[in-house]
Parts: structure tokens; sequence; C-alpha cells
């Protein structure tokens, strides 16, 4: 018996919508590959007719008072609130990722972000300038006009959230690009969105990126640009907003060093390299630790240990709430990461410490599903160790010589996130200090949190997203008005 497929539909200028073109895309459950759902295939056109709704928008809720805005902002994220174990399960049917561990963490991360942005629009606030008393010179933060934004597949709510909650606190409003994979939680929260803010604040469209993303990315009405995904695009994006001198946010790629010192060979450190590997979320963050620099000295010991707490962790159903690993997004994404697996188990260099190619057959082969798999190489230089996997596929490589293994840490043109394990804090802070990453946690690895100033060095991007600062930098731009007051006397 075939599964019903739900025709859903894009949200433009406050109207539920199809393209113009009536095209669709078809949604596919990762867990089953079965189509499940279609959303439109939005082209050009529909982006011109979007933005166009946003910038009308936007002249009336660039004067809507901030407090108001930030009111609107805490009633959406309590409207979340009530939906979402439903979107939940959107998310987990979507992605493919587990709903205990990681599509409920994702859409209550959600409501905090609408909710933490909502309390900062009393923050949108300058300075004066002491030029004399008889000068007045203040500064004041203006919203820049239509956001043009594009999210990808690996936490679409999340990553969307932290766009048009600081943006529409500031003053903009927003045409944001879902990705294909993913667009169907996003748009129930842009839906529920709809009940708070006027038409066109928030328009949400779906297609592909070279059909929708890049007319986006290259309207001429589009005055900043924010873009979350891989660094090839990121750089596409980035031409783009050169083409106009944009303002533009990139949150790219990532290759994360983990440096576990041999003083935290114990499984409070073993854990934490589980959670900051991601390989709950089938490792697919950019944020993922893929690069483990374990001392020597633990080496055996401590790989045992993790090799042991990963057998443990049961890979099935993403509903299912006893399942802590989902599945890879799609046969492509698939694919590659069995590629990069195959491509270990052939180094001759390398041994397989434990994983390995998915099964062929029985319920895992149903869906996208792949096993936790670790490699040991004394190499920082080979495929595996240098390239964004987004796969659960971790490398593991010795270390003795701190020196050393913090050249290693920073040999890469990717510097997302990393995370150091000791119990010397002098020795971390040191350690934190000398890593070229745009976020570096110290004996923890957790997720991003509101007001998380969180972004890359290097071509992991530019820009910051999570926080006030974010906001300020991303959001809105600085007008400096300066007023003689020393005006002369009109003669009569």
């Amino acid at each position: 018996m075939s599964q019903k497929i739900i025709n859903h539909q894009m949200i433009i200028d406050g109207k539920y919508t199809n393209s113009i073109t009536e095209k669709t895309i078809e949604i596919e459950c990762p867990a089953n590959k079965r189509i499940f759902a279609s959303v439109p295939r939005g082209n050009e056109a529909d982006v011109d007719i979007a933005v166009k709704s946003s910038l009308k928008a936007f002249r009336s809720w660039s004067k809507v008072m901030p407090k108001e805005r930030g009111k609107i902002l805490l009633q959406i994220a309590d409207a979340i609130e009530i939906e979402k174990e439903d979107i939940a399960k959107i998310i987990a049917t979507e992605t493919g990722n587990a709903i205990k561990t990681q599509a409920r963490p994702e859409i209550n991360l959600v409501v905090d972000i609408f909710r933490y942005f909502g309390g900062l629009s009393s923050e949108l606030k300058g300075e004066t300038i002491p030029l004399g008393e008889h000068v007045l010179s203040y500064t004041r933060r203006e919203p820049l006009g239509v956001v043009g934004a594009i999210i990808p597949w690996n936490a679409p709510v999340m990553l969307g959230a932290c766009k048009i909650a600081p943006a529409l606190c500031a003053g903009n409003t927003i045409v944001m690009k879902a990705a294909e994979d993913a667009p169907l939680a996003i748009l129930k929260v842009a839906e529920i969105c709809q009940k708070f803010i006027p038409p066109g604040v928030l328009n949400l469209l779906t297609g592909t990126g070279p059909e929708c993303g890049e007319p986006l990315a290259y309207h001429p009405e589009i005055n900043k640009l924010s873009f979350t995904g891989s660094t090839g695009v990121g750089k596409l994006v980035m031409r783009a907003a050169a083409e106009r001198i944009l303002p533009v946010s990139l949150e790219l790629g990532g290759k994360s060093p983990s440096i576990v010192y041999p003083d935290v060979n114990e499984d409070w450190t073993v854990d934490g390299i589980i959670g900051a590997m991601r390989f709950t979320r089938q490792s697919q963050s950019c944020t993922a630790g893929s690069r483990l620099f374990l001392h020597k000295k633990i080496f055996d010991s401590f790989i045992g240990k993790l090799s042991e707490k990963l057998d443990k962790l049961i890979i099935g159903n993403p509903l299912d709430d006893d399942t802590d690993i989902g599945t890879i997004i799609n046969n492509k994404q698939f694919t590659k990461v069995c590629d990069y697996i195959s491509d270990g188990l052939n180094n001759k260099n390398t041994e397989v410490i434990c994983g390995g190619l998915p099964p062929e057959d029985g319920p895992l082969s149903e869906g996208y599903f792949t096993i936790p798999t670790i490699f040991r190489n004394k190499s920082n230089e080979w495929r595996l160790a240098k390239e964004e996997i987004f796969g659960p596929v971790l490398v593991a490589i010795p270390w003795d010589d701190e020196e050393e293994v913090i050249r290693m840490a920073n040999q890469s043109h990717y510097g997302l996130a990393a995370y150091v394990w000791t119990r010397d804090i002098t020795r971390g802070i040191n350690a934190a200090h000398a890593i070229e990453s745009g976020w570096v946690q110290v004996n923890q690895g957790l997720a991003q949190a509101p007001g998380h100033s969180y972004g890359g060095f290097k071509q992991s991007g530019i820009g910051r997203e999570f926080s006030l600062e974010g906001m300020l930098d991303s959001f809105t731009q600085r007008k400096n008005i300066s007023i003689n007051l020393n005006t002369p006397s009109k003669e009569i």
C-alpha cells in the first residue's frame, strides 16, 4: 500500500502559495527511503515576489517600537512551545535525527532562541560621542532592510531561528530559503510566526540552490545575506554579496580538533568526546570534533573505552524513544560517507578501531543508517583527517609533544570549533588560546546556546550569531549624527 504524500506550500506575503511553475520537490524520509511529502520548487519569479513583499513590509516593521517587536518574539516562543512535540516529530521524520537525542533538544533550543532575542529589543541602542559642549554627536542602530537567508538541512529549525529571531528583533524583514531535503519543520515555525507578524515580514521559500537560492543571493533589493552551509557554497554567496558590497554572515564547514591530555583518561572525558563528535547526530554538524588527538600514554586504554561506549548506542528508527542515533540525511550524503569509510578501510597505514561500512541487509539497510567508525592513523595529512566528512567517522591520532599537537590542530583551513581535555586548567586555557578556532571548549563538548558568540575563523566563515553582539553586528548598521548646537542667531 503506497504512503500518502502530503503537499505543502511556501509562505509569501502571509499567504500559502505554490511556485509559479507549479513544480514540486519530493521529500524523502531517510529512515525508510519513502517519499512522504512535497514542497513547491520555487524559482526566480517566486523569489522576486517574496523580496518585494518583504521590502514593502520593512517600511512599517522597521518603525515598530523595538520593545513591541520583542513582545512579538516572546509570543512566538510561547506558541512554538505549545507545538514543540509535533515539530520534533517533523524534524525526526525529515532529517533522520533521533527524536530523543536531537529533535526534541533542537526545538527546545528554538524556543530559547526566540525568548532570548525577544528580551534583547531594548539593547538596540547607540552611544554619544564627546566632541565638545557645542556639538551633540550620537550613533544609532538601524536595521539593514530585507535579509536574504539560506539554511542547511542538518539542524534546519535551530539554524533558521538564529537568523529569524535577531533579524526581526532588529527591525529587518527576511526572505528565507529552506533546505530542499528538510523544509517542513521550518515551514511549520514560519507558519506559527505568521500569526503574530504582519504579512511579508517573514517569507519562507522552498526550492533548489541554483533555482531559488542563487536568485535570492543576487536579488538587487536584498540588503544582507546570511548563509549557513558548506564552505564551497559559502564562497558563492560571498561572491554574490561582493557584486553589490552587501554585508554577509557565513557559518561554514569545520574539521574540529579534540586534544586529550594524559591526565583525563576517564569516563567523563569519553562521554565528552562522544558529545563533541556529535555521534548522536550522525556527526552531521560543522562543530563535530572529528580529529581526536589522544596522548600516547592513554591511547589504547581511552580508545577502548570509547569504542565500548559507542557499541552500546542504539541505532534505529528516529521516532523511537529508545533510539540514540538516527540516519544520514539522503543517498548523496550516505554515499559520500561510505566512500570515506572505504578509503579508510583500504588505507594500509590505517587501523579500524570500530565500525566500518553499514550493513547491506537487515533493518538498518532500509534507511540511510551508518555505524560510528573510528580510524587510527599517525598522520594529520591524509584525506580523512583534512576533509569535512559530515558523517560519524572519527580519526584518532596519537601525540606526545604539546607544541606539535597544537600545530596539527591548527593545520587546517577550517577553524570553527575545538575541544581541549585536561585537569590542568592553566594548560587548558593556554591550549585554547593557541588553537585557531572561533569556539574552543575546555572539558566539555556542548552545543551552542543563546548568548554564545558563535562563528568561525579562516574558511569556517565570517560573522557571529546566537548573541547580542551577533545581532548588532550582523543585523544592524551604525549611523552617526552630529548636530551643531551653536547655531548662529538669525538677524532681524
